[in-house]
């Protein structure tokens, strides 16, 4: 965990010396068939990057979340409820950006790719077992599994509404969409039954996590200087945004 704190540290380093833009912004994830979940302040930076002109720029940034519960896929059953979490994910997206500036607001277009990597990972036995019992027809089950976690990726796409309410004082809404996965293999036992009780030995070797949802956030944008709407852009570094 030292390692994704000392990286978000030097991003915030560096982007508090170079930004023409800041913000502040509240950050969520919705996952499919999982929980609600947020982002963990003060490490979550997002936004930095470089215009290669007006209208296209190239972005990237971390977010540290606390993920309430994922669901899982490529399983012989199927579940509606998360079956891990909760766990720490460290998220990381580059992008690039189509750019629309106004007198009175901004629109960017976005799209593209994402690693991420859960560390804390927990089961959530309880609906991983109704989900076996589900699937078997028995009254009871009991699991216990042990499993492999590694990182994974994905690809997202979204956009950004920025209303500048003042001339320095921007609102902000955006949405992504995201799908992603990470391998989860899982190897273990479980013991179950409805009049009588047995224990199957099972390995679930393409056991993915599903990484796949919407992200939403709503934000404040301050500008410094003269970088406004209808201001020019500068070459290097877009804009900041903590979340």
């Amino acid at each position: 965990m030292k390692r994704y704190i000392t990286l978000a540290l030097m991003m915030l380093a560096v982007v508090t010396t170079q930004a023409q833009e800041f913000g502040l912004s509240f950050s969520y994830f919705i996952p499919k068939n999982g929980y609600f979940s947020t982002p963990i302040s003060p490490f979550s930076i997002r936004g930095l990057g470089f215009d290669f002109n007006r209208y296209l720029a190239l972005e990237a940034g971390a977010s540290l979340y606390r993920m309430s519960g994922l669901n899982m896929k490529d399983l012989p059953f199927e579940s509606k409820d998360p079956l891990v979490g909760p766990n720490f994910t460290i998220f990381v997206p580059v992008e690039l950006v189509l750019q629309f500036h106004g007198q009175k607001a901004d629109v960017d277009i976005k799209g593209g790719a994402f690693g991420f990597h859960g560390f804390s990972q927990h089961i959530n036995y309880g609906n991983f077992d109704r989900a076996l019992r589900k699937a078997e027809g028995w009254e009871v089950v009991n699991s216990d599994f042990s499993f492999k976690n590694k990182p994974g990726w994905g690809y997202h796409g979204g956009a950004e509404l920025t209303l500048y309410i003042f001339k320095d004082v921007g609102v902000s809404l955006e949405a992504n969409y995201l799908v992603g996965e990470s391998k989860f293999p899982l190897k273990g036992s479980y013991t179950g039954g409805s009049t009588t009780l047995e224990t199957r030995e099972v390995e679930y070797a393409d056991a993915k996590i599903d990484f796949t949802g919407w992200e939403f956030s709503v934000g404040l944008i301050f500008n410094s200087g003269n970088s406004g709407p209808s201001a020019p852009k500068k070459a290097m570094k877009r804009k900041r945004r903590r979340r």
